[in-house]
């Protein structure tokens, strides 16, 4: 550990000490020859997102190259870690601390495919990132805790040829990454840009793990390593061709697929035991995963202005994708004979068509009027089978074939209304009705969900003249029930056979789980007010309060079944149900600039240092769970990111670090279950050169400082679960090339 730990120090340390150190040679260069005194030239500041962020008409977050570029990453994911009210877990954004699921993702303004990643999508391939935190009519209601939207790369207005090959290490094999993007505007309004990336991944975690149960007969102890590695290619070409002075027409399209593999083993260990306990199957485990994913997206759109008062906006799209995946599963004692033997395999396959339109009016001098609908109709057939010791581990049910048809419809309309030059107001209501049918053993039913939501943004300029906002926010948003909660089909626990002459009933932290077609969409009530200052130098200092009222809040309850379907014995059964109601509130704070506009007295004018920091305090409360921790899944009390960027002046050097800070916090799931988070940090840092005019060399570390991550699940007869895994650093070298 001292090797990063000095390495860290040996980024960081330039970057604070030559902000200090450095002067600005211009304002000390000798004077020209006679005396002349140069002539003065104006130069026109190019705006930045923060400017662009000042002129959205409802709160709204953006981040371009600048900010996707800075670190080097390879993967989006990383890039949105270090965002402010942002954190990902488990490869799930969240967002104001809540669960992936209340944070819907789009892609050019497009629900994302099902099974996407945003590991598996390289910053280089995107032209920018908006984040909002309250609805707006023409997307899709689904966001409680907000929306992302990945803007893909653009068609440039000159020729760009663009070569990234990177190396990164965080294992025993170092992998490689790379990237083109060429891009060019030719005759007749034609304009196109084709990014190409390749990836791989090598990660190796050790885990180690503590369990107490069977009321407190039993004690066990786990340790254990996995490796995750694969690989995979992504390509997002996209064809501009402009038709008239207002008339465009765009084909975006959009493939991924990946390979990837999950290799681990684990050791457990029976530290007490005695007549009532009952012991896990194996000791010495051995997993073996392999599959694929893949995804291909095509979208058409077509844009006219018919004069100046009028436009349309039409979109069509297609796309498909699938997985599938082999898991083989070795059990032994600790004498090395095998005594379980299981195979899990399963595919599946999604289709997906939709159409839209949207017609926007000028009324008069104040008002935008816009009206649109979509429709939407997704497909998914899946079959998936678990053979243990050579039989059906649910027999009757293991290999049987079930689909989905998911149909979204939607209609809205907004007026956007600069009612004078202090106030302006945008009104909307939109009406989103989901069906989802699904046929197969065991897994038929019929689910439809309407929501109508209501949405209103309000932004007031205290001095017309001056660049500040406040902004405020009336929504209704929601989340409705994804196919895997709805399904019936169970999911049992394995160390506890659910058939057969040893079958046994389970305890509490090993229950079997299915899902629910009763299940309703949450429905939340949003209240967001925000004050912007937008100082001169392009500098941000923003304060904002929200509040979420969710009904028909969605929790797993936790019932012992005396009567299963699926097994002889009484089943602890984990089952989602809506519950009544729950409230969540925060307050988020954000700062960043130029260090000598933030803190003038401090460092000089000249001094090509920026900072930024956030902090976001939350708290949540669900009415019908009992207990002072009764918060919503996942939801931390508070997160804090602070960075620095720095740039030389008598090198082509720039430097920065981004660091993540959250604590430790517990969850009280169910009247009998409560989970803590263990704390979680981070440090990222880079140093980036520019070696010549066409190439950069930039050196990146990302999860530097991590402590044991990971969760402990308490039941109220003092049974207990202790998962813990140590995260490694990854390092890289990436070397850019532009033609």
């Amino acid at each position: 550990m001292k090797t990063p730990a000095l390495a860290s120090l040996l980024l960081l340390c330039p970057a604070l000490v030559l902000a200090q150190q450095e002067v600005d040679r211009a304002q000390t260069s000798a004077p020209t020859p006679n005396n002349q005194q140069l002539e003065r030239v104006s130069v026109t500041r190019q705006q930045t997102d923060t400017d662009l962020r000042r002129r959205e008409p409802v709160a709204k977050q953006l981040y371009g190259r600048e900010e996707l570029d800075k670190y080097g990453d390879t993967q989006l994911s990383d890039v949105l870690k270090r965002l402010p009210g942002i954190n990902v877990s488990g490869g799930q954004l969240r967002m104001r601390g809540l669960g992936g699921a209340y944070t819907q993702i789009l892609v050019n303004g497009e629900p994302a495919p099902p099974g996407f990643s945003l590991d598996n999508l390289n910053p280089a391939q995107v032209e920018r990132l908006e984040v909002t935190k309250a609805p707006t009519a023409d997307q899709s209601a689904q966001a409680i805790a907000g929306t992302l939207n990945i803007i893909l790369k653009d068609a440039p207005r000159i020729v760009q040829k663009d070569l990234r090959i990177g190396v990164a290490y965080a294992n025993e094999n170092p992998v490689v990454n790379g990237g083109f993007t060429y891009g060019n505007r030719t005759v007749g309004g034609l304009g196109f840009v084709l990014p190409i990336n390749v990836f791989q991944w090598d990660n190796r975690t050790q885990t180690d793990g503590d369990r107490l149960r069977d009321g407190g007969a039993t004690r066990l102890a786990s340790a254990g390593d996995d490796r995750s590695h694969g690989r995979g290619v992504n390509i997002s070409p996209r064809l501009n061709w402009k038709l008239g002075d207002d008339e465009t027409l765009t084909l975006q399209t959009f493939f991924i697929t990946n390979r990837f593999y999950n290799d681990g083993h684990n050791d457990t260990d029976v530290l007490t035991s005695n007549a009532n306990s009952v012991l896990p199957p194996s000791l010495r485990d051995e997993t073996h995963n392999r599959g694929t994913f893949r995804a291909q997206r095509v979208n058409l759109q077509y844009n006219n202005r018919f004069d100046e008062d009028k436009r349309v906006e039409l979109r069509a799209g297609i796309g498909s994708g699938g997985a599938d995946f082999n898991f083989d599963f070795l059990g032994r004692d600790k004498a090395g004979t095998q005594t379980v033997s299981r195979t899990t395999s399963g595919e599946n396959r999604n289709r997906n068509t939709s159409l839209s339109g949207k017609y926007s009016q000028y009324a008069g001098e104040a008002h935008t009027l816009t009206a649109g609908g979509e429709i939407e109709r997704r497909t998914r057939d899946e079959t998936r089978r678990t053979v243990e010791n050579g039989a059906d581990l649910l027999p009757g049910i293991e290999g049987q074939p079930f689909d989905a048809t998911i149909t979204r419809t939607a209609f809205y309309g907004q007026d956007e209304w600069e009612i004078n030059k202090q106030w302006s107001t945008y009104f909307g209501v939109r009406h989103e009705q989901i069906k989802t049918v699904s046929t197969g053993i065991g897994n038929e039913f019929n689910s439809t969900s309407k929501v109508t939501t209501p949405l209103l943004h309000l932004n007031y300029k205290p001095d017309p003249k001056a660049r500040d906002l406040i902004r405020a926010s009336l929504t209704r948003s929601y989340k409705a029930a994804d196919v895997q909660q709805l399904i019936a089909r169970p999911t049992i626990n394995t160390d506890y056979p659910a058939i057969g002459p040893n079958a046994r009933t389970n305890t509490q932290t090993a229950p079997d789980r299915i899902g629910n077609p009763d299940l309703k969409p949450e429905l939340a009530t949003g209240l967001d007010i925000a004050w912007e200052n937008y100082l001169p130098a392009g500098g941000l200092v923003s304060v904002g309060v929200f509040h979420r009222r969710i009904t028909g809040l969605v929790r797993n309850s936790l019932v012992l079944e005396q009567i299963v379907s699926w097994s002889t014995v009484p089943r602890w059964v984990a089952k989602p149900i809506n519950l009544s109601k729950a409230t969540t509130e925060g307050v988020e704070l954000e700062v960043k600039g130029r260090a000598s506009e933030l803190f003038p007295s401090l460092f000089e004018p000249s001094t090509a240092l920026s900072l930024r920091a956030s902090l976001n305090l939350y708290r949540s409360h669900v009415a019908d769970i009992p207990g002072s921790d009764n918060r919503l899944e996942g939801q931390q009390p508070w997160q804090f990111n602070f960075g620095a960027d720095y740039r030389m002046k008598s090198l082509p050097v720039s430097m920065g670090f981004s660091a993540q800070i959250a604590p430790r916090f517990n969850v009280q799931q169910t009247a009998l279950q409560s989970q803590e988070t263990l704390a979680a940090r981070s440090l990222d840092a880079f140093v980036a050169m520019q070696v010549t005019k066409q190439d950069g060399v930039r050196l990146a570390v990302n999860g530097l400082f991590q402590p044991k991550q990971g969760t402990l699940v308490k039941i109220i007869n003092g049974d207990f679960a202790l998962s813990e895994r140590k995260p490694v650093a990854w390092w890289s070298v990436n070397w850019e090339h532009k033609f």
